[in-house]
């Protein structure tokens, strides 16, 4: 049967990445949150990939840029612009029918962030736009079973915040965001090069670095550490030159980034009401976003908070999977849902 109406599309637009779910298909666009424009006019010249390749590397008369700092819209024009491509590439630019659109939100924002996410989301061709809280739906795409009247505990760690957050029967119980997560990291590891080698890395290097060698907690017996060779400019003589980096290393730059983000744990768990603290020692922590990838962080985090840990599969997909579900019951989660 023919049905009169527009496709539904959910969003997990995050400051690192952006990743399009469109129901009945599933993920079907995962690409960098970065738009470059054109210096004088603004205009928009890339979105995505093809933007994220010209971080660092443009000419004067035109910019890369990330439009959203720390899960929240920084710069209203171009992210509308940007939701614009996503809509198109996803439902297709010649539609007959507007669809609806679910964007995820971190759960500390503003009424003022949330209303700029609304408002750019229906400014880019949205006929009804949904907003999630971004535990929730990494919750949903985590396969907890959120409705039941038991504790759950998420932490969502992705490039500019992470949200922590316990969950019973399908609410949110208590939640704290913090605006630190994989891009801090990347920051500290720059730093870290900078301040020890006098060497200047860019940010696409420092999470390269962070991917292939970043460790959260070096076990006692692991004796062999990975080693890889990076790159830059040096901060002295001003020429290129190589250095060679240890997991070691890398664990003492990001280590104060990665307790700054327990930190935020330990404070949720706090103000837990102790019967679904309970509930959550029984079950243990899941962790999702793709910060949560680096290597032993579960294993830190369980050491710092005494609660057991563990990484979702497909942990990078969590959120966009989870809004995905969510739009596809919107009945079942009304009431997490706000709407314009």
């Amino acid at each position: 049967m023919f049905s009169f109406s527009g496709k539904r599309i959910g969003i997990d637009l995050g400051t690192a990445n952006t990743l399009v779910y469109l129901v009945g298909q599933g993920i079907v666009l995962n690409e960098p949150t970065v738009v470059a424009v054109t210096a004088e006019e603004n205009r928009v010249v890339a979105v995505g990939r093809e933007a994220r390749e010209m971080l660092g590397r443009t000419p004067g008369n035109i910019v890369a840029l990330r439009p959203l700092r720390d899960g929240v819209i920084a710069d209203y024009t171009i992210t509308e612009a940007m939701l614009s491509y996503f809509i198109d590439k996803a439902a297709g630019k010649s539609r007959f029918f507007k669809p609806e659109v679910m964007v995820c939100i971190p759960s500390g924002v503003t009424q003022v962030e949330r209303r700029a996410v609304l408002d750019a989301t229906m400014a880019a061709g949205a006929k009804i736009a949904y907003l999630i809280e971004e535990p929730l739906a990494a919750a949903i795409g985590a396969k907890i079973p959120i409705a039941q009247a038991a504790g759950h505990m998420i932490i969502d760690t992705g490039g500019g915040s992470t949200e922590c957050a316990v969950i019973s029967l399908g609410g949110v119980v208590v939640h704290n965001s913090v605006r630190v997560a994989g891009n801090k990291v990347d920051e500290a590891i720059a730093n870290y090069t900078r301040k020890k080698f006098n060497l200047l890395v860019g940010e696409r290097t420092a999470e390269e670095i962070k991917i292939t060698i970043g460790n959260a907690f070096i076990e006692e017996e692991a004796r062999e550490l990975a080693k890889m060779e990076i790159r830059g400019r040096d901060t002295i003589t001003g020429l290129p030159r190589t250095i060679e980096l240890t997991e070691a290393q890398i664990n003492e730059a990001i280590h104060p980034v990665l307790l700054h983000i327990v930190g935020a744990v330990k404070s949720v768990l706090e103000q837990t009401p102790p019967e679904l603290a309970a509930d959550i020692i029984d079950k243990g922590v899941v962790m999702s976003g793709g910060t949560s990838l680096i290597k032993n962080f579960d294993k830190l985090m369980t050491k710092l908070t005494g609660v057991p840990c563990h990484v979702a599969e497909d942990a990078l997909l969590c959120v966009a999977k989870g809004t995905g579900v969510a739009l596809e019951n919107i009945e079942l989660y009304k009431r997490s849902i706000s709407k314009k």
